[in-house]
């Protein structure tokens, strides 16, 4: 009896190692049960292995466990920081693999590949979730690109209509001004025959007095046309569609100049027309005067 309570015993404190153990150490865990398997004699007894349970509990090799258990007053810092970290975006910390207190084994390989298996499923739907976004981004782009196709068609047609519109509106103003001008034609010519009528069939005295209203007329004509080509030669069209940078660059200097020409003269003429107003004003007042004057002198000439 005193061999297998022996065998008894050390199987008990085999394990118990894993119940002293700290979770921060669960790596070497697995050393502790390998040393432990290679020995099968103890279990080779399956009704004596429930009896000595009881024993570990009253040995006093787990006693030293309420010794270790005050550490736990550095624990408020965590609270403190766990209360921190409620305000800032929730993150669960990985938390470590719980060893069963009934003594069985554990296996690591097995809790390594489910964490493994989680983070591979939470990677793979952060993975499709990235594309099912990127997929809607593409949809809207997709979308946004065709819409900025249709606008720029509408714009396209809009426009052409509007051109049409445009030379239709000139057209008609052509065709207008074309049918007013036949129109002036028309009527002249016909002003022009009855005239002659009317001087074939009317005297001499007439006809000479209508040709004299006829040379005004012409004399006035011939001013405005004057003026017409005055205002012809000064209003030179630009073509400028063809010039380059550099050249409308210098046509626009140019146009400056004869601008600031224009305007000095401008300024001449119309300081020359105050002289001009201001010495006529001068000599009609002289002129009157000399008139209050002279009617005096005459006026006191008759009394004497």
């Amino acid at each position: 009896m005193s061999d297998t309570e022996a065998d008894q015993v050390e199987v008990v404190e085999v394990e118990v190692a894993p119940e002293v153990a700290p979770e921060a150490e669960a790596a070497p865990e697995p050393e502790a049960e390998a040393v432990a398997e290679p020995e099968p004699e103890p279990e080779a007894a399956p009704e004596p292995e429930p009896e000595p349970e009881p024993e570990p509990e009253a040995a006093p090799e787990p006693e030293p466990e309420p010794e270790e258990e005050p550490e736990p007053e550095p624990e408020p810092e965590p609270e403190e920081e766990a209360e921190v970290e409620e305000e800032k975006p929730k993150f669960k910390p990985p938390t470590a693999p719980k060893i069963p207190d009934s003594g069985e084994k554990v296996d690591f390989d097995d809790i390594q590949k489910k964490r493994q298996n989680k983070d591979l499923i939470e990677l793979q739907g952060l993975i499709d979730a990235h594309f099912e976004a990127r997929k809607k981004e593409e949809e809207e782009l997709i979308a946004l690109k065709t819409r900025i196709e249709k606008r720029r068609a509408e714009r396209a047609e809009q426009q052409r209509i509007q051109d049409e519109k445009q030379k239709e509106r000139q057209a008609r103003r052509e065709e207008e001004k074309q049918r007013k001008a036949e129109a002036d034609a028309k009527k002249k010519a016909d002003e022009d025959g009855k005239k002659k009528s009317a001087l074939s069939s009317m005297g001499g005295g007439y006809s000479s007095h209508l040709q004299k209203a006829d040379q005004k007329r012409g004399k006035k004509q011939t001013e405005r046309e004057k003026k017409k080509k005055i205002l012809a030669d000064r209003r030179k069209p630009l073509n400028v569609d063809h010039l380059a940078e550099d050249k409308l660059k210098d046509k626009a200097k140019e146009f400056q100049e004869w601008l600031r020409t224009l305007e000095s003269e401008k300024f001449d003429h119309l300081e020359s027309l105050k002289r001009q107003k201001y010495e006529v004003t001068t000599l009609r007042k002289r002129v009157e005067e000399l008139s209050k004057f002279s009617k005096k002198g005459a006026a006191a000439r008759r009394r004497k």
